[in-house]
């Protein structure tokens, strides 16, 4: 776990207690045609991806959850059940927890083929600091950054888990160490049912961790 002196979250002044929030990214997904599923809906977990679910749902098994929250989409509601029904908990939804905005929903992707193959997708590439494709990194930390704050206020003291997806949870953890919003997508931490954990004494951020408890499915 790395320090992140300085740093704060949430809305309130609660107790200096410690406080887990553990950002999860969902697992696998059927997606037989590769397309760049984004916001759509009907994109579930693939047998592999319940597989991930359920591995991290015993690999916290031990642990003091107090609340599960979902991402709307499917396959992060899928990825959270296993867990909220291991700890006898409801499965909150948070809209803020969704994946970021892309003009290319729906399409493949790739420079020599896909939809960047075409110039009449080329104007969305012209700025890639925002990006100009899709929702700003800046909206992405500021909702998911809100959306953490909330979960810790659910269970103070305890441990939270978010379900949500590879680019938001990378976009706020960039935010919160420090680091440039604009990124490489080849280099984000952030694998497969990962767990990306913030704990907090009170209202200050005190360390940022990451573990991969399904990585070997």
């Amino acid at each position: 776990m790395t320090g992140v002196p300085g740093m704060t979250g949430g809305t309130g002044s609660g107790p200096a207690v410690r406080t887990v929030v553990h950002l999860m990214r969902h697992g696998e997904v059927h997606n037989p045609h590769g397309v760049l599923y984004g916001r759509i809906a009907g994109y579930g977990l693939s047998a592999r991806g319940h597989a991930m679910a359920e591995r991290v749902a015993e690999h916290l098994a031990g642990a003091d959850i107090g609340a599960v929250v979902a991402s709307p989409l499917q396959r992060a509601q899928e990825t959270a059940t296993p867990l909220a029904a291991a700890h006898d908990l409801p499965l909150h939804t948070d809209e803020r927890l969704i994946e970021s905005g892309n003009v290319f929903e729906g399409l493949t992707i790739g420079v020599g083929d896909g939809a960047l193959s075409s110039p009449r997708h080329w104007r969305h590439l012209y700025n890639p600091l925002r990006p100009s494709w899709g929702e700003a990194y800046r909206e992405i930390a500021a909702r998911m950054l809100a959306a953490v704050g909330q979960a810790r206020d659910l269970a103070p003291g305890r441990e939270v888990v978010c379900v949500s997806h590879q680019l938001p949870i990378w976009t706020v953890r960039s935010a919160v160490e420090g680091r440039r919003l604009w990124h490489d997508p080849r280099r984000r931490e952030c694998g497969l049912a990962s767990l990306t954990s913030f704990t907090y004494d009170g209202d200050e951020l005190v360390g940022v961790g990451y573990r991969e408890p399904a990585a070997d499915l």
